[in-house]
């Protein structure tokens, strides 16, 4: 499909009042649970998107059990009032903001590991349960969840948006590791989807429906997710190129060589100069890809070689070797970092990121006119990605109170959507639509797929008062 984006400058707010009524049923049911304090509803009415001057919710409720998310919702329901679930806060594309006011249902409180079945390498956590702490939790089986956005985001947050991050070109996204889940509904009722088995024909495949709903279907209260045994020997590596182009083609053959890696990550120079200063490193200043290697020893030497033969091809530097645990927590925790040291590189900023994911076989040009656009703007940007899978993100550092630049660089992410959809892509690989990139997701899947996402929605939120304003809207 070939439609002109419009760049998405601010979202649409429509304020309802809360009805004071439902603040008073909300007050006598959590009592010290609900919170209508100026500073916590305002850390509860942002995240880590570019919006600004968004009105923060009427009140914060926060949940510590199945029972609270249910009769939170319930009460809700009888007043029309909009819930917005809330994790930690670090979602990328304004999935949090009260644009059609309402209460925040904070569930971080609900941290509890359920459940470690670790002959079935399966666990069932609570939504506020961390990633972090999920692997704390199992490391002494000899266990890890893979899924690694980055931040130390909760599980309940990154099911809904259907994570995944640098993990992903081996072990896949949120989307192929959650097997069950328990969700209150938008009546308040609690119903489950799936099993601990690893597969099931029975009726319609709730849970996928669930994952990546952004908050819009129902609220997540319990999730069974995968584990993996820990890999026998590991070891990560560094490698610099002469160009973006260079290093992307190198993942490009990677991948299509059947190279089974397990992180593949490529940062320009720019990126590598801000996690430098960020994160007291002394990396080369060019492009680069930083890389890890699971399996038995034997095979991931064998691994290492195929790569180290495949960049030195396309003028890739030898391997810098981080083979120490603590080598390579220090090395992916600046990667982590990336987006932090890039935004402090320009005080005061705020970011617009790009999300982009496309077949490999395009992610060259795809990264090539991405880089070439920002170039002629003249906009502070950054380039980071997790390239193994096709997924690439620009992040345009604007000073938020300048409409031009904020134009400017609505205008470049518009533009590097289109083409991610015309190549066969997606506008969003992993961070979701939220309120940023509901015309992208209108672009991306049409006017029949959106109508019938529109009547689900309808279907299992009929007053409408899950996440409102988000996706669909």
């Amino acid at each position: 499909m070939n439609v002109a984006l419009t760049p998405t400058l601010l979202p649409h707010i429509d304020v309802q009042p809360t009805p004071p009524e439902a603040l008073v049923a909300l007050q006598a049911r959590f009592g010290a649970q609900l919170s209508t304090a100026w500073a916590v509803r305002e850390q509860h009415g942002r995240d880590e998107s570019a919006f600004t001057h968004v009105p923060p919710p009427a009140a914060v409720v926060f949940a510590e059990s199945t029972q609270d998310v249910a009769d939170a919702v319930r009460i809700a329901a009888q007043w029309r009032v909009p819930v917005i679930p809330f994790g930690v806060g670090s979602s990328l594309e304004g999935q949090l903001l009260a644009v059609r006011g309402g209460i925040s249902l904070d569930v971080s409180r609900m941290n509890q590991v359920l459940a470690v079945h670790a002959d079935d390498l399966t666990a069932t956590v609570q939504p506020g349960v961390t990633r972090k702490q999920l692997n704390e939790a199992i490391k002494h089986l000899g266990l890890f969840f893979p899924i690694d956005p980055g931040a130390d985001a909760s599980i309940g947050g990154m099911t809904a948006t259907r994570a995944s991050g640098t993990n992903a070109v081996r072990y896949g996204t949120m989307r192929d590791n959650v097997l069950a889940l328990e969700v209150v509904t938008a009546r308040g009722d609690v119903i489950r989807t799936g099993t601990r088995a690893r597969k099931s024909s029975a009726g319609y495949d709730l849970t996928r429906l669930f994952v990546g709903s952004e908050g819009t279907l129902g609220i997540f209260t319990a999730i069974t997710v995968r584990l993996y045994p820990l890999p026998e020997a590991v070891s990560a590596a560094v490698c610099s190129f002469p160009s973006v182009d260079a290093a992307v083609r190198t993942t490009m053959a990677i991948i299509q060589m059947g190279v089974p890696i397990a992180r593949c990550e490529l940062l320009d120079a720019r990126t590598v100069r801000a996690v430098n200063a960020h994160s007291k490193l002394g990396l080369r200043e060019a492009p680069m890809l930083l890389m890890e290697f699971h399996g038995s020893p034997a095979s991931v030497r064998e691994q290492a070689e195929t790569v180290q033969a495949l960049a030195h091809e396309h003028g890739g530097q030898d391997f810098g070797w981080a083979t120490t645990p603590e080598e390579r927590t220090r090395l992916w925790t600046a990667r982590h970092n990336a987006y932090f040291a890039a935004v402090q590189s320009r005080p005061g900023c705020r970011c617009i990121t790009t999300d982009a994911c496309v077949p490999i076989s395009q992610l060259a040009e795809q990264v090539g006119a991405a880089v070439a656009e920002a170039d002629a703007a003249g906009l502070p940007y950054f380039l980071v990605g997790h390239v193994g899978d096709g997924n690439f993100h620009m992040g345009y550092l604007i000073d938020p109170d300048d409409d031009a630049e904020r134009a400017r660089a609505e205008a470049l992410n518009a533009a590097l959507v289109q083409r991610a959809i015309d190549c066969g892509g997606t506008c969003t690989g992993e961070h979701g639509v939220g309120l940023h990139k509901m015309a992208f997701l209108h672009a991306e899947v049409g006017d029949g797929a959106l109508a019938l996402m529109r009547a689900i929605k309808a279907a299992l939120d009929p007053l409408g008062i899950l996440n409102p304003g988000k996706v669909l809207a």
